[in-house]
């Protein structure tokens, strides 16, 4: 009975000789270290044709195997990692042997493990028609290929058969990396191997008769490529920034840098271990921060004294971060990195004014910034802790100023938002607090240097007099005589300390109906006020008067006037329209509707009366009916001849006293024939009797006025 081996090694019983390892795997307990020319273990190679040209390869080149097998340690190693790997080769064989090296308390169970994953893959303890052992190649072999790496073996013999190797790999994409000897079961690769691209491949190999039907199998070849340190590790996911706030405790984490490294993560070349290289700047300690070697934290170590922002160099520090493969070794492969930390500010520093007393002169009258207040703050000027806040504690009970940061200097920009006056006061304090956006940390508090003095000086000018009231308003009627006083104005001077003399002018008389006393201000009329003017909108007229000081230079003051005038019955009534047309042979003689209009305002417009001046002859010819207040209509009595007709009618308004006007309205008679109104060639014109009578009366009359 043979102890079965967990990766189908063949018994002596089943087989006279498998070339290879007589073991494949190994499982060794640690040591506290291997020390120099210590015999490990012992391996068994055969390549059962006399082992010419043996030669050993071990994966740490801290051991070597002997021409015996013996493997010993060149030196004293304290660290190899979880396993080594040895790869003999000779003239016509080559193999691979693993020994994994475990911890005490993980021997035992190894062995349980070992056991049951036998049990578990169902390996029988006859023999096997084909056995095809796991093949371990290296990965990077350098040329010549193909390169013999396994054997497959049939124990029944392999004559009149044939060995057949499928899967990915041989005759699936990637094809053609693997190949056997049909006749000898020889398994070959036949290029360089990648583990980072493909780490297993499972292929398939069967016997086949000379017609190609399968005799045996098939059976699981597995091959495995071992990994070799050949992949740097690699900082992928930058930039790295982190930030810690200035006064930290020794010992904060500031980040964490994770690098990768493609290489098998169960072995030493993908087992990385962190270093610092350069810290930039190197003050105020050239060794500000330490990292992880394992895990890549990066933690501050000075004091949270020397964690200043405020006494540093820069606040900015950068770190050339190393992550080096095979747990850190002097052989390991390197990756770098830049870690910039940044020192964050915290509210340590109190703004202060730069003096306790800033003085400002201001023109009376005047808005606008008057003084910028200046202050020094140690904290970050990109963050709240260094912006200022400006507050008026006292002084101002009349909100007469305001203060407001600049944000680009930090400065108080004090300004004056109501005019001052000379006249009630010449002078002010202020005083002015300043604060940051964010609170100050609890062991700081504001001291004395963040209150400041403001004294305001005021300059007297030269202010022009003042209309009371402005605007000022009167009520006349129009048509009041020429020279009429309307009203007195009052200006008076706001320099009550300088006692001046007024004057007054008119400014603005868009109609140059009045006139203003210069001495005294009264306004008079220099013509007669029209209510139905243009230049009166609403019936009111604006007029604009100036008060002039006799300072030097003199000061004007302007006042506004309104007049509101009152309608008089000065306009009398219009008539529309003054021509009518009217068919010879019309049926309905209803000739035109008129109307009346009045440019005054009632009562001394409508209702008006339309009246008909007296008709000559022996029958009248027309007649007039009133329709409503502003209209009446023409009606004929009789059909006409064709002829021009001047008909007199009268308009009265309802004024009192009443304003007639006579105006005539010219009728057209004209001939009409399919739909077409001929009035030209008309006959001589017809003029009505009455209005020759009441014009020669009315001359008659003007000759005797």
């Amino acid at each position: 009975f043979c102890f079965p081996q967990v990766l189908l090694l063949a018994c002596a019983e089943d087989l006279e000789c498998v070339p290879g390892f007589q073991q494949k795997v190994f499982y060794i307990e640690k040591p506290f270290k291997f020390t120099e020319d210590q015999l490990v273990l012992n391996l068994k190679f055969d390549d059962c044709q006399g082992n010419n040209k043996l030669n050993f390869e071990v994966s740490n080149p801290d051991f070597t195997v002997e021409l015996d097998g013996n493997l010993v340690a060149l030196k004293n190693v304290s660290e190899v990692g979880r396993a080594l790997f040895v790869h003999a080769r000779s003239e016509h064989a080559e193999d691979m042997a693993e020994i994994f090296i475990l911890e005490a308390n993980e021997k035992r169970g190894a062995l349980k493990e070992i056991l049951k994953l036998e049990s578990s893959l169902g390996i029988p303890r006859q023999k096997r028609a084909i056995l095809a052992t796991p093949i371990l190649i290296p990965e990077n072999q350098r040329p010549p290929f193909p390169r013999l790496v396994g054997k497959v073996i049939r124990s029944e013999g392999t004559e009149g058969v044939k060995f057949r190797l499928s899967g990915k790999g041989v005759d699936q994409d990637p094809k053609g990396i693997f190949r056997i000897n049909e006749m000898s079961g020889d398994v070959s690769v036949t290029r360089t191997l990648d583990r980072e691209a493909i780490a297993n491949y499972e292929l398939e190999v069967e016997v086949v008769d000379m017609n190609g039907k399968t005799m045996d199998g098939p059976v699981r070849l597995d091959i495995s490529v071992i990994d070799q340190n050949d992949n740097r590790p690699m900082f992928k996911e930058g930039p790295y920034v982190g930030h810690v706030m200035e006064g930290s405790a020794t010992g904060t984490t500031v980040m964490r840098m994770a690098a990768f490294d493609a290489d098998d993560a169960g072995t030493d070349n993908a087992l990385l271990r962190y270093n610092i290289l350069r810290q930039t700047p190197t003050k105020p300690s050239p060794n500000m921060f330490y990292i992880d070697p394992e895990k890549g934290d990066i933690v501050t170590v000075v004091s949270p004294a020397l964690l200043d922002r405020e006494t540093m160099e820069s606040p900015k520090y950068e770190l050339v971060i190393e992550a080096k493969d095979m747990g850190g070794m002097d052989v390991g492969l390197t990756g770098t990195a830049t870690a910039t930390i940044l020192i964050d500010d915290k509210n340590d520093h109190a703004p202060e004014f730069t003096k306790k007393e800033f003085q400002a002169t201001v023109k009376e009258g005047v808005t606008g910034v008057i003084v910028n207040l200046t202050v020094g703050d140690r904290d970050d000027p990109a963050t709240g802790a260094w912006r200022a806040v400006y507050s008026i504690i006292n002084g101002n009970p009349g909100q007469s100023f305001e203060i407001h940061t600049n944000p680009q200097t930090n400065e108080g920009m004090l300004s004056v938002v109501k005019p001052l006056d000379y006249e009630i006061s010449a002078f002010h304090t202020l005083l002015i607090k300043v604060e940051n956006e964010d609170p100050l940390i609890p062991d700081i508090a504001y001291g004395p240097s963040s209150t400041a003095t403001v004294q305001i000086t005021v300059e007297d000018v030269n202010e022009g007099p003042v209309f009371h009231p402005n605007p000022m308003a009167v009520t006349k009627q129009e048509n009041i005589p020429v020279g009429s006083v309307l009203l007195t104005v009052n200006a008076t001077d706001p320099d009550t300390l300088q006692h001046q003399t007024i004057r007054y002018s008119v400014y603005k008389d868009p109609a140059g109906w009045l006139e203003i006393n210069p001495t005294n201000g009264t306004v008079g009329t220099t013509a007669v006020l029209d209510r139905e003017s243009p230049f009166v909108q609403n019936n009111v007229y604006t007029a604009l008067f100036l008060a002039i000081d006799s300072g030097n230079p003199p000061a004007t003051g302007t006042g506004t006037l309104h007049i509101t005038l009152e309608d008089v019955n000065d306009n009398v009534p219009s008539l529309y329209p003054t021509l009518a047309k009217v068919c010879d042979d019309a049926k309905d003689l209803r000739v035109v509707v008129l109307g009346a209009s009045d440019k005054d305002l009632h009562p001394n417009t409508d209702p008006f009366k339309f009246e008909l001046s007296k008709q000559s002859g022996p029958e009248k010819l027309w007649r007039i009916n009133r329709l409503n207040n502003t209209h009446a209509q023409v009606i004929l009595l009789q059909n006409l001849k064709k002829a021009n007709y001047n008909i007199p009618i009268s308009v009265t308004d309802s004024g009192k006293p009443p304003l007639t006007n006579t105006t005539e309205l010219r009728l057209q008679v004209c001939t009409c024939k399919k739909s077409k109104m001929d009035c030209s060639a008309s006959d001589a014109l017809h003029i009505s009797l009455t209005l020759i009578l009441l014009s020669l009366l009315s001359l008659f009359c003007k000759s005797f006025a």
